[in-house]
């Protein structure tokens, strides 16, 4: 069996949901105490994360332009972004634990992700 569980079925599945946690969590929680940037990056990322959802070629993808393999390495690199987040914006506190926390699981979803080519269904 596989370690790469993570089908683009069950990806798509979570982009959605994702995009709007991104957008929404950060006022919710009241990031930005350290540093107004950690509001905001969440709000964009989240946003633009949605713009890319929409775009992929996958099965919740409503104009399928973008191949899931372009969107698994944006994903990639947002991880790795809001990982080092705390450090290239002196987050801290609950604004640092958000970005780490969010970047090692886009990294984990990525790292257990299936890169499988051919139509969507």
């Amino acid at each position: 069996m596989s370690v790469r569980f993570v089908t683009r079925t069950v990806h798509a599945y979570l982009d959605y949901p994702v995009a709007f946690a991104l957008m929404g969590l950060p006022f919710v929680l009241g990031l930005g105490q350290s540093n107004p940037m950690a509001l905001w990056l969440s709000v964009v990322t989240g946003a633009a994360a949605f713009v890319l959802t929409v775009l992929t070629d996958h099965h919740l993808g409503i104009w399928r332009v973008l191949p899931y393999r372009f969107h698994l390495a944006v994903d990639l690199l947002v991880g790795v972004v809001f990982l080092a987040a705390p450090s290239l914006f002196g987050f801290s506190g609950l604004d640092a634990i958000f970005y780490w926390l969010n970047g090692a699981a886009v990294v984990a979803v990525i790292s257990l992700s299936t890169p499988e080519e051919g139509v969507t269904t």
